[in-house]
């Protein structure tokens, strides 16, 4: 067992009778979405989760531990606490080290999801590399994350926020394979299509279980980014949502927004600009994923 990690009964549950668990991240929760709504999404995704089959691991860092699992009152504390820190890669020894708030992001989660055995983990988008990096080096570490760390990750594809074309020639460059479910084009986030195609389209959670499976057999270790695009009912029109995503990217030019603070500024201006719409995209998109990601801990149980 590891010293930093701290199961819930229902995980630790799940563990010893070696059922399948879906990892989630908690980011979502701290930054990426307004009280009440965030704490409601994340407990209807560990539901959807649940009703699927896999048990749930929503994932955080709280009083030095990493914790396996959050309690009802732990992702109320997340949710309304404006001290949760955002923590990556980088940030997640000194969270520990010095018993802070911390809300894990891809990277995040991706790690201690592999310290806790745990396969597959469900998110609303990865980050990427952002329009303009050639210049600012601005790259998100779930990329990095994506290539050094075997977990499969069922998300939405990227946000049009950030430039995909480059997003997807880092990930090709690092080996980490962009499989998309019922679709040869690759999702981003809000549409379902981005202009650019998936490397392989594999529909059905056994597929998907047997390429995981047979790339970390071959000793390919590194994730796997399933992307499953948002519900047709749901997506919002490509030419409305990159006209906005460029006003936005604009006003945070003009504001001087830079470094990690860019990606909540970004979403917030699309959900005012949206009217609320996004939010109601990015929730059903979540709940998509946590089907998705529940089929697939299955699929890889049995295979």
């Amino acid at each position: 067992m590891h010293q930093f990690l701290l199961f819930s009964p229902e995980v630790a549950a799940a563990r010893a009778a070696g059922k399948p668990i879906v990892a989630l991240e908690s980011t979502i929760i701290s930054h990426g979405m307004p009280y009440p709504q965030n704490v409601r999404m994340a407990r209807e995704v560990e539901q959807i989760i649940r009703d699927g089959g896999a048990v749930p691991a929503t994932i955080a860092v709280m009083g030095g531990k990493i914790c396996i699992g959050l309690s009802e009152e732990q992702l109320e504390l997340l949710g309304t606490s404006p001290d949760a820190m955002k923590v990556s890669r980088r940030d997640l020894a000194y969270v520990l080290a010095q018993s802070k708030l911390g809300a894990t992001t891809v990277a995040a989660t991706m790690i201690c999801a592999a310290l806790a055995g745990i396969q597959v983990f469900v998110t609303g988008g990865i980050g990427g590399v952002h329009r303009g990096a050639e210049t600012s080096f601005d790259i998100s570490a779930d990329l990095q994350e994506l290539a050094r760390t075997s977990v499969a990750v069922v998300c939405a594809g990227v946000k049009s926020i950030l430039d995909i074309g480059l997003t997807l020639e880092y990930l090709e460059t690092h080996g980490v394979p962009v499989v998309s479910v019922g679709q040869r084009g690759f999702p981003a986030f809000f549409t379902r299509e981005s202009g650019f195609n998936a490397d392989f389209q594999l529909d059905t959670p056994a597929e998907q279980a047997a390429f995981i499976q047979t790339k970390w057999q071959l000793g390919l270790d590194g994730g796997i980014v399933v992307s499953n695009p948002v519900p047709e009912a749901d997506a919002m029109p490509k030419a409305e949502i990159d006209a906005i995503t460029l006003q936005a990217l604009g006003e945070a030019d003009a504001q001087g927004v830079t470094g990690k603070n860019v990606t909540p500024f970004l979403l917030g201006r699309i959900k005012q600009l949206t009217e609320g719409r996004s939010l109601a995209t990015n929730i059903a998109l979540v709940k998509n994923n946590a089907r998705c990601g529940a089929a697939l801990a299955c699929a890889m149980q049995s295979h």
